[in-house]
């Protein structure tokens, strides 16, 4: 195989044996990858003015990389963290591309030396008890499309499941019985069953009820009866936040995602004493760590604790080091 020829070829078994073959990885995975595929290979074209069909790995170079990273970073307005997805997409092509080609290995191991990016953790944010009820109430239910957006907020911040699992939801997925609860295939491929709550039952029963749409398969489907798009779920949810903005003050310096109500929930749960690795299973997390994240978010449960401690009796005063070099370290 020559040098001009490996690229192509290489990044299409990428896709095909490695990705969805070898790993099976999920469409979310397979379709983030190839995203970061598309934008990086637009930048090269545009870098190297060559056909991304025409390049050859040695091309794909380290300083090319980390140029497009940046460019994505200070150009496009993407944050750290999508950075290091995208660097994280790469990578992986570049292990694979470690066994099919070993002779460029010493180009390979500078690409993958290229390291993620430190951000700032952000605390996460959630929804309040009357933002939630004002967001619930906000949708027209003398409508269609209100009944629909009514449910599927519903269920959204009751059962905290991903923006890809709400948006392929089917009807078969919904146990409406004795233990009531709805079957997921989340992150991961991992399946779970997630309760859902006598008020919630309700309202998907009379859901339920509501002429198909489609092919009468999808749980909350488009106008057109098909599954609900990324856009098309960040548009009602900013429609009705904008609505219960009116009665809720609050909203209007909030973002409301599906995320922020996966977060609501976990934040309900752990405030009502829910133990975390209940809080993991129940969200579908791989490790429990993932779940310390709420933990460190909630400003009223740390009061709490501070209630419980004895106050500390201190003077006040300035401390003043006794030595002229211990000063100048403690004034850097």
């Amino acid at each position: 195989m020559t040098t001009s020829a490996t690229f192509a070829p290489l990044l299409e078994r990428f896709f095909t044996q490695r990705l969805m073959q070898q790993r099976q990885a999920s469409h979310h995975t397979i379709r983030s990858y190839c995203d970061t595929f598309r934008q990086f290979l637009k930048f090269v074209q545009k870098r190297l003015h060559k056909p991304p069909s025409r390049l050859s790995l040695e091309e794909i170079n380290a300083p090319l990389i980390v140029a497009f990273l940046d460019e994505l970073e200070k150009y496009k307005g993407v944050s750290v963290r999508t950075r290091n997805l995208r660097l994280a997409a790469i990578h992986s092509f570049f292990h694979y591309a470690a066994l099919e080609a070993p002779a460029h290995s010493a180009q390979i191991q500078r690409v993958l030396a290229i390291p993620g990016k430190r951000y700032t953790r952000t605390l996460v944010h959630f929804l309040t008890r009357d933002e939630v009820d004002a967001l619930l109430a906000a949708p027209d239910q003398r409508t269609w499309s209100g009944r629909r957006d009514h449910a599927f907020l519903l269920v959204a911040v009751q059962t905290g499941l991903r923006l890809s699992e709400m948006t392929g939801l089917k009807r078969e997925d919904l146990v409406l019985g004795a233990g009531a609860h709805v079957r997921v295939n989340g992150k991961g491929r991992k399946e779970r069953c997630t309760p859902i709550a006598k008020s919630t039952l309700a309202v998907l029963k009379a859901w339920l009820r509501e002429p198909p749409r489609g092919d009468g398969k999808v749980l909350f489907p488009s106008a057109r009866g098909e599954q609900l798009s990324v856009h098309g779920v960040q548009y009602l949810l900013n429609k009705h936040r904008e609505a219960a903005c009116k009665v809720c003050p609050s909203l209007k310096q909030k973002q409301v995602t599906v995320h922020r109500l996966r977060h609501t929930m976990a934040m309900d749960l752990l405030q009502a004493g829910v133990d975390r690795s209940v809080i993991a299973l129940w969200l579908g997390h791989e490790s429990v760590e993932t779940t310390q994240i709420y933990l460190e978010a909630t400003l009223a449960m740390k009061e709490q604790a501070l209630e419980k401690t004895s106050p500390l009796r201190g003077k006040p005063g300035r401390y003043r080091p006794p030595d002229q070099l211990l000063s100048f370290l403690n004034s850097l």
